[in-house]
């Protein structure tokens, strides 16, 4: 697997890499937030309850307004196993996808327990997080895959036949290892969304989104970073829904001006290939975020996951200054996911400061426990 070394970090290329990560994260969470009341509803519906444009501000869901779903939940997780995967390497130990899966397994926790157990130190600080206790619709396929200790593979993948696009939500933090190569972010990415959706188009859209975010990430354009997407998916086996929905979705660019019957033949049934294809489009004909992700959510498929996809893109693309500020004044959640945000970013740029053969801080360890 890969590492963070030949990145150059100067000042400057810290904070515009800080403020990447909490674009991408905080942009998910939005879109999730935003979309999420909408779940199972036409798009006539939608409009009946919003009005005539839909849903254009965040709505109150079950859980509240600004509520964020299960896809948020599991995208911390996945940002808390990247970090600890990092500290862990100071023992020599490096199977980034066997983290992964203890971050996912104490989600789990979450979802079966009221609240944190205070005695259990080998958590961590997130999983302490009394708010994430909160059962958000996590799909069948989520509950199966990690209802036990065994670790989906991609030899032996948890739920062979699943193609929804939750293990697609959650990939977008490893496209932030902007100091791997390419390749390696799609194996990784690849390797974990097999712990729960194991048919090739659930686990190569995650590995695809993952790299898209890297280019993001990186600097690049929207359509540079798809079309990398689209070269390291053309070698791997099942790759073809995939990359088809993703030249669809540059096709659909150049057809007139975007409007909600686009974006649902884009997303289709509402699987992995299709709701990616949909943010995708979305990322790239939205003038600014607000639009791009309005645009995403009012659509008769999973809107919560269509716009979180979408603002995972748009958050990397722009950095977290060009997200609505109103709608993250009232996002569930954004205090910890800041402060999530701010430690990956610490993690990946100064790492050995932190932690390593010099010395280590205890109170990172305590966050980020090697166990």
């Amino acid at each position: 697997m890969g590492t963070t070394a030949g990145v150059v970090w100067g000042r400057a290329e810290q904070q515009d890499f800080r403020s990447r990560v909490r674009g991408t994260l905080l942009g998910s969470a939005l879109g999730d937030a935003l979309g999420s009341p909408a779940d199972g509803l036409t798009l006539e519906e939608i409009r009946s309850s919003h009005g005539a444009e839909g849903l254009a501000d965040l709505a109150v869901s079950d859980a509240g307004r600004g509520a964020i779903t299960h896809h948020t939940q599991l995208t911390l997780f996945t940002v808390d196993g990247l970090i600890r995967a990092q500290v862990r390497r100071d023992t020599g130990a490096w199977h980034p996808p066997t983290d992964l899966h203890r971050a996912y397994l104490r989600w789990a926790v979450t979802q079966r327990e009221w609240g944190p157990d205070e005695r259990r130190e080998e958590d961590g600080w997130l999983a302490r997080e009394e708010w994430l206790y909160a059962r958000r619709d996590p799909s069948r396929a989520l509950l199966a895959g990690f209802g036990d200790q065994q670790m989906g593979t991609l030899d032996k993948p948890k739920n062979p036949g699943e193609q929804g696009p939750e293990a697609v939500v959650r990939s977008s933090p490893f496209g932030l290892l902007v100091g791997w190569e390419p390749q390696l972010v799609v194996q990784l990415a690849v390797e974990c969304a097999a712990q729960t959706h194991g048919h090739p188009t659930g686990y190569l859209a995650a590995g695809a989104y993952a790299v898209i975010v890297h280019g993001l990430a990186r600097g690049d354009d929207l359509d540079g970073a798809v079309q990398r997407a689209l070269s390291l998916l053309a070698a791997r086996p099942g790759h073809e829904a995939v990359s088809a929905a993703l030249q669809h979705a540059l096709g659909a660019v150049r057809q007139g001006m975007p409007s909600p019957a686009r974006v649902e033949e884009l997303a289709g049934d509402g699987l992995a290939d299709g709701l990616l294809a949909a943010a995708v489009y979305c990322a790239l004909v939205g003038e600014d975020v607000r639009h791009g992700l309005c645009l995403a959510v009012n659509q008769a498929g999973p809107s919560g996951a269509a716009g979180a996809l979408a603002g995972g893109l748009l958050g990397a693309l722009h950095g977290e200054t060009a997200l609505p500020p109103a709608w993250l004044a009232e996002l569930e959640g954004r205090r910890t996911i800041l402060e999530l945000a701010d430690d990956f970013a610490m993690e990946m740029t100064q790492g050995p400061a932190l932690h390593g053969p010099a010395g280590s801080s205890p109170g990172w360890l305590a966050r980020y426990p090697r166990g």
